[in-house]
């Protein structure tokens, strides 16, 4: 296992959700020199601002974790955007680390990628089988292009360049802006927001029928940390659970964990997104060791405590974009 001690790592993304939970992971497995800049320091769509970052830190680990990420809503309204920024972003920095001669660089992709009818549980070799699902397709594209881009540049340059695929995450410190935030959030805070109103109801979009399985942040920064340490393989790798649960017994755990009480309406006029999603997580378990820690009511629970308090120190609604 290599030793991060003294390792000059650049972590992308370091101010968001995931990056934040990295960073301290990092930290407390030793690693002395994590540089996590911001965007208002270096803004990784621009080719100049990664070669000054790149001179400044002289990274001889990456860690790409920055995205543009949102909701379904927020990828129906800003498509170019989310496909533009998060491809451009990925490309220049694994063309960076080529130049500068970094010993390992770990791109962290999306489980949007994957095909919108993607046989169940999604198999890593599944994943150039269709198209993406429609409303999240030009993020999961472009993300999906810098697993090209990797396994090219190994091919070519000899590049140690790894790629993994987390599912959707969740946890304290997430993202509850109810314009870009995903679905966990959004429920947590439909139903405590609701609670207050004591409101009788509350409207969610589909019908409830997907299924989602999703991974709490602090395990998901242990899986990127376990990769980071002891895979070095060119193939594609899923982080997850291996768990999958509707959206409608979601909310219903959700309501109850939040002791919201009242009705939830489905709204079947807006998209359910894609139908089903559940992971093969058996690889990251035999490439390098990783198996998911915490349950799901579990992590719901410390999630929910995490933004109550947020809300009471007045700050619990920050927008993550990511860097």
């Amino acid at each position: 296992m290599p030793d991060l001690t003294e390792k000059r790592i650049l972590l992308t993304g370091g101010g968001g959700f995931l990056g934040a939970h990295l960073k301290r992971t990092l930290h407390e497995a030793g690693a002395l020199h994590v540089f996590a800049p911001r965007r208002r320091e270096f803004d990784l769509t621009r080719a100049a601002d990664i070669r000054q970052l790149f001179e400044s830190v002289q990274p001889q680990v990456l860690i790409h974790a920055a995205a543009v990420v949102g909701g379904i809503g927020a990828n129906l309204a800003e498509p170019g955007r989310f496909f533009y920024e998060n491809a451009i972003m990925g490309v220049q920095l694994i063309e960076a680390a080529r130049q500068y001669g970094v010993e390992k660089t770990v791109v962290l992709g999306t489980i949007c990628a994957y095909p919108k009818f993607t046989p169940v549980p999604f198999s890593e070799d599944h994943l150039w089988n269709g198209y993406p699902e429609e409303t999240n397709a030009p993020y999961g594209i472009a993300k999906k292009a810098l697993l090209v881009q990797c396994q090219a540049y190994r091919q070519q340059y000899g590049m140690n360049a790894i790629f993994l695929l987390p599912v959707n995450l969740y946890g304290p410190g997430d993202n509850f802006d109810p314009r870009s935030s995903h679905v966990i959030p959004a429920l947590i805070r439909k139903c405590l927001e609701a609670r207050a109103a004591a409101a009788h109801e509350i409207v969610l979009w589909g019908d409830g029928t997907p299924t989602r399985e999703f991974l709490y942040v602090d395990d998901a920064a242990r899986a990127i940390l376990l990769a980071t340490q002891k895979y070095d393989g060119s193939d594609p790798v899923n982080l997850g659970s291996g768990q999958e649960i509707s959206i409608r017994d979601l909310a219903g755990l959700i309501a109850g964990l939040t002791g919201f009480t009242g009705a939830v309406r489905w709204d079947a006029s807006k998209p359910n997104g894609q139908p089903r999603r559940c992971l093969d997580v058996r690889r990251a378990e035999r490439e390098f060791g990783f198996r998911a820690a915490t349950p799901l009511e579990k992590g719901l629970e410390e999630t929910i405590h995490w933004y109550r308090m947020s809300l009471a120190a007045g700050d619990g609604c920050a927008t993550w974009r990511g860097q």
